[in-house]
């Protein structure tokens, strides 16, 4: 299945699958992630210029043995 950058999905794993992150805020460097810095922005935290935050969604799971996880490969998602 082919997943759209950037979307966030809930899974029932402790790890993180091929091509996501988990949703815990961390920060990544814009000049290894620019796709995903184009959809997200500083919406989440970093300075903008060279760091940017993955949303934090940690304790927001509906159960304790799921976790977020956005993807940071896939197809761009377009307008249209």
């Amino acid at each position: 299945m082919d997943y759209l950058l950037g979307g966030i999905a809930l899974f029932p794993y402790n790890f993180a699958p091929i091509g996501w992150m988990p949703c815990e805020g961390q920060m990544l460097q814009i000049m290894q992630n620019q796709a995903l810095y184009s959809l997200l922005g500083s919406t989440y935290g970093g300075d903008g210029r060279t760091t940017f935050a993955l949303p934090n969604l940690k304790g927001a799971e509906p159960l304790p043995t799921m976790k977020y996880y956005i993807a940071v490969t896939g197809i761009y998602p377009t307008r249209s």
